[in-house]
């Protein structure tokens, strides 16, 4: 296998694709002054304290200090390159849009013209003061699930109440999403009574709904509000099991794309591979989500480059200067986000963490840009306005539309959301050590040196395909299913 890769040939740099030590001896005669970790980086060159170090071939941050050919670069010697609001200018690339014609998936039909990939019942408080009913209605009404109703889930969330202006909407907009969202075959909406985001307010954010696919209950109406939650859950599963399997157009499959815990290999083999997964869908006349805004930073003319014309561009820059705009109004610098994780995987600078962020866009043109909580309605490649915290992240992109998530991992998590979130590690290493939370090993793409990346981007293709068609991802499997709403104002 590799021992190591410069990804590019203008780089300063290489990156270690296995753990190297020191005296080790690159190809151009680079010998290393220290032994270097797995995905950690190294020069190449000799760069002087405020020279550029260069990888993807970006920018990805200055040395602090003056660094020899053969040393590690990381944390202790190079500082960012991020500041205040950047003035940027649309200069679109040349891309030819290639369409390969439409495939089919095994999915749901819904009446409102969206599909589903699983056919589930949702069970959505209002409020937080009520999760443990919804929780209890859970576990009681399991004995509906058989035939096609493949699952009843309730989504906790600590929101509902004591909110304020914007960030209340927000918790509507979003709990309105996934009430309306395919996977859920029937959803029971349970509200309290007497909190702010109550039913009423919640069906301003619906407009018309189809009663027999969403029902409502308040808790404090009813003497029993369990039996009285589990009658409404019987008689909707009978509906929900009139849902059947059938073929229907990629067109209609719509993809949500996200990463966590990276390492200095997400950028090389787990990234590239969802871009790939992403052009091969978008081909098909399907449908990607890229969110995660702070991870964008310092990569994000690379994005506004791939336009589809100058207002998707104009979008593009009020997508990235709002949230720099969030970040000084809560007094906080823009560009402390790489984890201690991160770092320790061989993430330097959030210049370095963004610029293998956005591999996972893929070459597609960028046709859409979202705010939190919309829906998309544009086919191919979009950006959506939310945090780069994982569970926050994935709940935006389902309540975009996504059907599924593809989320690359370095360093391994077991969290889920509330779609099928098939999990992509960077390296073997990870992949091997927790296979009850990993589905798919993109550190074959280093480990193989006959791997390519058409390959490995086909090869998760077709196990999206597989997932669209039933195939249960290993948080599923768990039973795990998380929700997580941005909360970004004052609490009452």
């Amino acid at each position: 296998m590799k021992q190591y890769i410069k990804i590019n040939e203008n780089d300063n740099v290489v990156v270690a694709l296995v753990p190297l030590p020191k005296g080790f001896e690159l190809s151009d005669g680079t010998v290393l002054n220290e032994d270097v970790d797995l995905g950690h980086k190294i020069a190449t060159a000799d760069i002087k304290k405020g020279e550029p170090v260069i990888k993807y071939d970006n920018l990805i941050g200055y040395a602090s200090e003056d660094i020899k050919r053969g040393d590690h670069v990381h944390v202790h010697n190079i500082k960012t390159s991020l500041g205040d609001n950047n003035e940027y200018t649309y200069t679109p690339v040349d891309q030819i849009d290639r369409k390969v014609g439409e495939e089919t998936f095994m999915g749901y039909n819904r009446k409102d013209g969206k599909a589903g990939v699983r056919n589930e019942i949702w069970i959505i408080p209002t409020v937080g003061c009520v999760n443990s009913i919804v929780k209890k209605m859970e576990k009681e009404a399991q004995k509906f699930v058989s035939g096609s109703l493949e699952a009843i889930v309730a989504f906790n969330h600590p929101y509902g109440c004591s909110q304020m202006g914007d960030d209340q909407e927000n918790t509507r907009e979003v709990l309105a999403d996934l009430i309306r969202h395919p996977n859920a075959g029937g959803v029971l909406v349970v509200g309290l009574g007497c909190e702010n985001s109550n039913i009423e307010e919640i069906k301003k954010h619906l407009g018309e709904y189809d009663e027999e696919h969403i029902k409502f209950m308040i808790c404090q109406e009813h003497e029993d509000e369990v039996e009285y939650g589990l009658e409404i859950l019987e008689k909707l599963s009978e509906y929900v099991k009139t849902f059947k399997r059938e073929p229907i157009s990629t067109s209609k499959l719509v993809v949500g794309l996200k990463c966590g815990g990276s390492d200095g290999l997400s950028g090389i083999t787990a990234n590239p591979t969802v871009g790939k997964f992403s052009d091969l869908l978008i081909e098909r006349g399907g449908t990607t989500i890229l969110t995660e805004v702070p991870e964008m930073f310092g990569a994000e003319q690379r994005l506004m480059n791939r336009a589809i014309n100058e207002e998707v561009f104009h979008k593009t820059v009020l997508l990235i200067n709002n949230f720099k705009d969030y970040y000084r109004a809560n007094h906080q610098t823009i560009y402390e986000n790489p984890s201690p994780g991160n770092k320790k995987g061989g993430i330097s600078t959030l210049e370095d963490k963004s610029n293998g962020c956005v591999q996972k866009s893929g070459k597609s043109r960028v046709v859409g840009v979202l705010e939190y909580g919309e829906r998309v309605t544009e086919p191919g490649l979009n950006l959506l306005s939310a945090p780069g915290n994982d569970l926050v992240a994935s709940t935006a992109l389902a309540a975009a539309g996504a059907q599924i998530i593809l989320f690359t991992t370095g360093r391994g998590t077991p969290f889920a959301s509330p779609v099928p979130t098939v999990k992509i590690s960077s390296n073997s290493r990870i992949y091997d050590k927790k296979r009850n939370w990993i589905d798919f090993n993109a550190g074959e793409l280093v480990d193989d040196e006959d791997m390519t990346l058409d390959q490995i981007g086909k090869k998760l293709y077709d196990l999206v395909m597989e997932t669209a068609n039933g195939k249960l991802v290993k948080a599923e499997e768990e039973g795990y299913h998380d929700l997580a709403i941005f909360k970004k104002g004052v609490t009452l």
